[in-house]
């Protein structure tokens, strides 16, 4: 065991009471009445305004952009939108910190594989990358870099290469796998579930059930390697790994749709049984509409609210499920980072992919919350 504070050592008491100030800092939010809730979620939004238009266009075009969007979440954004917004910075600093605490205190470090003639060496390894042996010392370096320069950190495993350009060509294969594997999974459960709660218990009933029993029961590596077996290995329809035209995409996006896929289908069979029994049905087929037009034009957006709320889980397991399933497959987007940052002790790779991840599970979770408040007008009137 190291010292405390170090790295290999336990906790030290400064790093337990950082977690749960950070913790704190979380619970507190919710308990934020909806005017300080406002006040927080606007400043906080131009905040993270701020950081994306600077590293595009510079420090002026990012304060204005930084003003302009703050001013119009004040102004229009849904109380829900803003308290997700007044969640997203204290949650992502506890995750940069508490990922760098897991790192930390796992044994290895980024330079035992190197050829380190002296601790002198050593050290000057770690001032030039700016890893030190304090965790804490380098969440401070890691959120200056981030805050002023706007850099995501220098690789230590790929010489003379940052963080963002190692994830720039990674990141729309992972946006484009995640999205289609989401697309897929809520095609095809909302297809199975709505079936499923037009006819309890028939036949189309039992087998939809069946379906989600099997997709939710096999992890994703299980699915993956059964299609890789099937429909590229002995049919040969498909290719084992790689990426390029649209059937390297087809494999790896069923395997991470499908489970999910399962999910929505219960949540989408639920939600059509319980809607179809409202009184508002019954008096839409009461007037003589047929029965296309009862279950579209009414039913289905009722229907579709419980699926709706679970496409931010959704979105964050098919993003981490893409660690395994891109490695499965050979696919080079971020998950490839992740897993060889952690393998090799990257600390800045990681931390990297991390932060990439959370940001767009967070953003996504923000477009549910818009969306779950143009269904349900009892959202809105909250806000």
């Amino acid at each position: 065991m190291g010292r405390p504070g170090t790295q290999g050592g336990t906790l030290s008491a400064l790093e337990a009471a950082a977690v749960a100030f950070g913790v704190a800092t979380l619970a507190g939010a919710a308990w934020l009445p909806p005017k300080a809730t406002r006040v927080s979620g606007a400043s906080f939004g131009g905040l993270i305004a701020f950081a994306l238009a600077r590293l595009a266009w510079g420090v002026p075009v990012g304060a204005l952009a930084s003003v302009t969007f703050a001013l119009v979440l004040f102004r229009f954004a849904p109380g829900a939108v803003l308290r997700r917004v007044t969640f997203l910075v204290p949650s992502l600093l506890l995750l940069v910190f508490v990922t760098t605490l897991l790192m930390y205190h796992a044994p290895g470090s980024p330079f035992a594989g190197e050829k380190v003639a002296s601790p002198q060496v050593e050290a000057a390894l770690r001032a030039h990358f700016g890893v030190p042996k304090s965790a804490v010392d380098f969440f401070g370096i890691y959120l200056r870099r981030l805050v002023v320069e706007g850099s995501l950190g220098p690789s230590v495993k790929v010489q003379g290469r940052n963080v963002e350009t190692l994830l720039r060509p990674a990141l729309p294969v992972s946006l484009t796998l995640g999205l289609l594997a989401l697309v897929l999974a809520s095609a095809v459960g909302l297809w199975l579930g709505i079936v499923a709660g037009l006819k309890p218990n028939s036949a189309a009933d039992y087998a939809s059930t069946g379906l989600s029993a099997i997709g939710l029961s096999l992890p994703s590596f299980v699915l993956g390697a059964i299609g890789i077996v099937l429909f590229a290995l002995k049919l040969g329809w498909l290719p084992v790994a790689g990426w390029g035209d649209l059937r390297h995409i087809v494999l790896p996006a069923v395997t991470l749709a499908l489970p999910h896929a399962a999910y929505i289908a219960r949540l989408a069979r639920g939600g059509t049984i319980e809607v179809m029994s409202q009184d508002f049905i019954r008096t839409a087929r009461a007037k003589g509409l047929p029965e296309s037009a009862v279950v579209l034009r009414h039913a289905l957006k009722g229907a579709i609210l419980p699926v709706v709320s679970y496409l931010g889980p959704a979105a964050a397991g098919i993003m981490t499920g893409s660690f395994v399933v891109e490695t499965l497959f050979g696919i080079p987007g971020m998950g490839q980072w992740f897993v060889r940052g952690a393998i090799n002790r990257d600390y800045s790779v990681v931390l990297g992919t991390a932060l990439v991840y959370a940001s767009l599970v967070t953003a996504f979770n923000l477009l549910v919350d818009l969306a779950y408040a143009w269904l349900d007008p009892r959202v809105r009137s909250r806000s």
